[in-house]
């Protein structure tokens, strides 16, 4: 029997080391809570010096080793007796708590180690020192909360250590629930009108000024509301104490953390119908706020926004935060306080008064123009945005987008000026120096009047010329049409339907969440709300909008999937396989006889060079590459045309939701996947999207199936090449690590011989545990991650994980042959905090050495910033080149059935985006795989070009998919055109897309009168523009056809 060892690394050690700078004391408390240390302090210093000395200290302080043993050699060896109230139990504190058991039972010292969440813990029963009838009136009384008993609890400690106290005068009675008024205290029963629900702890320690702020604003908006108060939403009885209170309840303004949700998935506030507000009270200081872009800590992302999303509660942004009092002299400690800021208040106060004041008795609709193209109007990720316009708003949509092209409302330039003048004057400053003077004449937006309601187009937020660059990036200026739209939008309507994923407006500069008024999104949209129809497979761009524009985002359903049937130019190559595999191991010469035929067939038909296989290859490994291809290509599903809101299999629950979000009612929530991939849970759809908790992510079914992805990926690249990559870049994206739960991420994890470890109680993941050679049966492979703006933004602990693993693995003693991580480098790369995107459409489109050598540099730029371990993001741009300088390979995963590279320009700018870069820094041509992770029980590793031909040949270029899209008008001629866009890239950027590839779409699209009399009669920009791309693909030699009908065709 072989006993393995398995080294470990946590996360609290890439906390930076800090001192207390506390003497020695007889008493010790220590607690993550500011509200438990305040109680103390006020408990000490009500004794009188009735009590022992006394040192206070937040654990935040000692979240790493080294502080906690300096901390426990300068101050906690001199102590008596130690109380620490942990929430979440050992594992949240394991370093310090094995180091103060340990301290404790060498010294005597009296050791109390109490569960902060209400629930019995026994393990740190275990650790604890004290009998357990003393724990449980310790933990009672730390319940109980106040500073009468937080004195008898500090008594109580003494006791346990032989110190003399003072008895303890009055009485700790204030209830576990209750309503509270700011101006009359702990009261009997609330006012009809809105709950401001907060922690009891709040009131215990006297920590209550964010919930009178908040109080007192609401009420000045015209808002009855009434304070209510638990130890926490989730505690026992609460929920049945509150049910007989909530009839009448107008709305809740939520100022606790996390999710509220029992295990039957209710809440206490379900007996409500009016909307749950979730505002967020910052661990930060105010100053660091104002000046960090990503707005709250990733612990506070998590507590206050994140897990609340999973209740369905509408996101109002931080309005207090913490500040420090003055050092206590006596206990050597400065306490915590909540410090409301009052602007952010107001917002907060402005946006629930205009969620109340619905229903709606303006409605504007506003649609997108991504990707900046007159014949890409309305686009939406798999919805037909017209049609669901139309029938939302009760109008004919047949030529509505012709309509909206043509249509213009005119604005003013002096109303325009006289609004711009109430944006902050650092909004305007920038806007001047962007952008200049306004235009003379106003503004002529694009948008249609139905009766009360509008519907409009969302105007460019920069020169179309620089879209590219503008679209994902926040560190740029709207131009003058764009902010005048919003604000002009404000004064139009009383409630904003964007119509599909996704617009610009979520985009725009400022905090990434918890936005201020200097943010832009902030700014222009002001209190208005916004209802947000969202494709319920992508979670990350939902998540934007809900985190930066209190946005209601209602799932909908994917367009149905159906089955690709196999081409019927390849029916004949299919039966000389079929013949094949009933000959083989007869006659050796039939046999012989139907490799030839299959391999001419093959190559006849362009099947040889989508699989890459030279003309020498043997058969044996060119018959069973042909055999799977088809394969492949038969278990292929595409969308069957566009998805129309509010039809479908969950169009009554997608009109239900809609109707109640524009009624200013509460909307279920509902978790965001795809269906077509076993999420059964997101259906129906029509309700409020949420997403995973970050601090779980991998879980374990993730890192299992990520084993899968990349012994998969393994496999293909040892059968191309004969060996190990020698360096690989995986490309991980936010949206798919919401949806799968971290499988790409834990992919990446078992490439390099490391696994994730999680808390036995939560799930979360608190550290990596690494794999021995032993265990791998190969080397470690040295990976890069690129990591998107949304995953940085989402995921910051995921990138300082992955470096603590690689900084645990370069200690290790091992080959540099077996562990490429011997030498420390970066390894975790993204865009620049607060960019989004790499910014290559454009230059996608430019057929020239020139745009290619820009679209390579444009790449690097955007991955040119690395994030340490210890979260910090710093720009390292020769450190990427580095990395890519010493790749082979890149994998991007696709999770999404519902999707496919040629439908979307994100896979061709970040894939073929790669090899541009790669191509710009002279490194040798790589290995660029796709992994095919839609089924996760068959998982499929695929070279690029192999991927863009199964996705041609399966979707693009069968007849039934444009058929499908002919179904949407306008919209469905704007999709065929989107494909050929994307091929383009591919080519351009990569030189992936074989010419037979292009010679089968336009025989699907142009080379079919129907469809061209189609595209003609919807969308004749759109026709020509496919016409002259054809042409430039030719005439760039991107496409070399030999049809003579082809050339006849696009021939100037």
């Amino acid at each position: 029997m072989h006993v393995v060892f398995r080294e470990s690394r946590g996360l609290e050690e890439t906390e930076v080391p800090t001192d207390p700078g506390q003497s020695p004391a007889e008493l010790i408390a220590l607690s993550y809570s500011d509200s438990d240390l305040g109680a103390f302090a006020a408990g000490w210093h009500r004794a009188s010096g009735g009590l022992p000395s006394l040192r206070l200290c937040n654990l935040s302080a000692l979240r790493h080793p080294v502080s906690v043993d300096q901390y426990c050699e300068t101050t906690l060896a001199g102590a008596r007796a130690i109380l620490v109230r942990l929430i979440g139990g050992e594992p949240y504190w394991s370093y310090g708590v094995a180091s103060l058991q340990d301290l404790a039972r060498r010294r005597g010292i009296a050791l109390a180690f109490l569960p902060a969440d209400g629930r019995p813990d026994p393990t740190l029963d275990r650790y604890s020192t004290l009998p357990l009838p003393v724990l449980r009136r310790l933990t009672t009384l730390c319940d109980q909360g106040g500073a009468v008993a937080a004195q008898m609890a500090l008594a109580e400690l003494a006791h346990a250590a032989g110190l003399h106290t003072a008895p303890v005068q009055g009485e700790a009675a204030i209830p576990e629930f209750g309503f509270y008024d700011p101006d009359h205290g702990v009261i009997q029963r609330p006012k009809p009108g809105l709950l401001v629900s907060f922690y009891r702890s709040y009131l215990t320690s006297a920590d209550l000024a964010p919930v009178d702020a908040m109080i007192r604003a609401l009420r000045a908006a015209g808002l009855d509301a009434t304070g209510v108060f638990a130890p926490s939403l989730k505690a026992p009885g609460f929920a049945e104490w509150l049910a007989p209170h909530l009839p009448g309840v107008a709305a809740v303004v939520n100022l606790t953390a996390f999710s509220a949700r029992d295990d039957a998935g209710a809440t206490p506030f379900d007996g409500a119908d009016g909307p749950v507000f979730q505002v967020a009270l910052s661990t930060a200081p105010r100053e660091l706020w104002a000046a960090e872009e990503r707005g709250l800590s990733a612990a506070d992302l998590a507590m206050h926004v994140v897990l609340p999303e999973v209740d369905g509660r509408i996101f109002l942004g931080a309005i207090s935060f913490k500040q420090a009092q003055e050092r206590d002299p006596d206990l050597q400690f400065s306490r915590m306080i909540h410090v409301p800021d009052d602007q952010r208040i107001n917002a907060a106060a402005a946006r629930v008064r205009a969620w109340l004041n619905l229903p709606a008795k303006r409605r504007a609709v506003v649609l997108s123009t991504y990707p900046g193209k007159t014949y890409q109007l309305a686009h939406a990720v798999g919805l037909d945005a017209l049609a669901s316009a139309g029938a939302m708003l009760g109008i004919p949509h047949d030529d509505l987008g012709r309509r909206l092209k043509a249509g213009r409302l005119h604005w003013p330039q002096a109303d325009y000026l006289a609004t711009l003048a109430r944006l902050p004057a650092r909004l305007r400053d920038d806007l001047a120096a962007a952008w200049g003077a306004p235009p003379a004449g106003g503004f002529h937006f694009a948008a249609l009047r139905h009766g009360a309601d509008l519907i409009a187009l969302q105007p460019e937020r920069g020169e179309v010329a620089t879209r590219a660059e503008d679209y994902h990036d926040l560190t740029r200026t709207p131009c003058h049409e764009y902010v005048a739209f919003y604000l002009w939008l404000r004064t139009q309507a009383d409630a904003l339907i964007h119509m599909g994923a996704h617009g610009t407006l979520e985009w725009l500069p400022g905090k990434s969440v918890a936005l201020s008024d200097e943010c832009w999104p902030e700014a222009l949209l002001g209190d208005l709300p916004v209802v947000y129809p969202f494709i319920a497979n992508d979670p990350g761009e939902a998540a934007q909008a809900k985190r930066r524009l209190s946005a209601v985002t209602l799932g909908h359903l994917p367009p149905p999937l159906v089955d690709a049937a196999l081409p019927e130019r390849l029916t004949h190559l299919e039966r000389l396989l079929d013949e094949y595999s009933t000959a083989d191991g007869l006659d050796p010469r039939r046999r012989d006889r139907l490799i030839l035929a299959i391999r001419d067939e093959a190559r006849a038909a362009g099947v040889e060079a989508d699989l890459g296989l030279p003309p020498d290859a043997a058969p044996a490994e060119a018959i069973p590459l042909i055999d799977r291809f088809l394969c492949d290509l038969k278990d292929s599903r595409f969308g069957d045309g566009l998805h129309v809101y509010g039809s479908g299999a969950c169009g009554k629950a997608e009109r239900e939701g809609l109707t109640r979000a524009l009624s200013g009612q509460r909307v279920a929530p509902g978790p965001s996947g795809s269906p077509a991939r076993g999420r059964q849970d997101v259906l129906p759809t029509g309700r409020n999207l949420f997403t995973v908790d970050p601090r779980a992510v991998p879980s374990r079914n993730a890192y299992a199936q990520g084993v899968r992805l990349a012994e998969e990926l393994l496999r293909r690249h040892l059968q191309d090449h004969g060996d190990w990559p020698r360096g690989l870049v995986v490309d991980l994206w936010g949206s798919a690590t919401m949806r799968t739960a971290g499988e790409e991420f834990a992919m990446a994890l078992h490439l390099a011989g490391l696994r994730p470890r999680w808390d036995a109680a939560s799930g979360r993941v608190s550290g990596v545990d690494i794999l021995t050679l032993a265990e791998l049966g190969r080397p470690r492979i040295d990976v890069t991650l690129r990591v998107s703006g949304l995953f940085r933004d989402v995921f910051p602990g995921l990138a300082q994980l992955f470096e603590t693993g690689a900084a645990a693995l370069a200690t290790r003693d091992e080959s540099p042959d077996d562990n490429p991580y011997r030498h420390r480098i970066p390894r975790v790369f993204g865009p620049k905090p607060g960019l989004y995107g790499l910014g290559l459409a454009d230059l996608a489109e430019t057929f020239s050495d020139e745009a290619r050598h820009a679209a390579g540099e444009a790449w690097l730029a955007a991955s040119s910033h690395a994030i340490g371990a210890d979260g910090r993001i710093s720009h390292q741009p020769q450190a990427i080149r580095e990395r890519l300088s010493g790749a082979d390979a890149f994998v991007h995963a696709q999770d999404l059935p519902e999707s496919d590279l040629l439908l979307a320009s994100d896979y061709a700018a970040h894939e073929a985006g790669f090899a541009a870069a790669m191509a710009r820094i002279g490194a040798a041509h790589p290995a660029l795989y796709h992994l095919d992770a839609t089924r996760p029980d068959q998982p499929r590793a695929r070279t690029l070009t192999e991927e863009i031909a199964r996705v041609t040949r399966a979707r693009a270029a069968n007849p039934a998919w444009a058929d499908g899209m002919m179904r949407h008008g306008f919209r469905g001629a704007a999709e065929i055109a989107a494909t050929l866009d994307h091929m383009a890239a591919f080519a351009n950027l990569a030189g992936v897309v074989p010419g037979h590839l292009f010679d089968l779409y336009h025989e699907a699209t142009l080379g079919r009168p129907e469809v061209v009399d189609f595209m003609q009669r919807e969308n004749p920009a759109a026709l020509a523009a496919m016409r002259a791309l054809f042409a430039r693909l030719i005439a760039s030699g991107l496409w070399v056809t030999r049809r003579n009908s082809v050339l006849a065709g696009v021939a100037p």
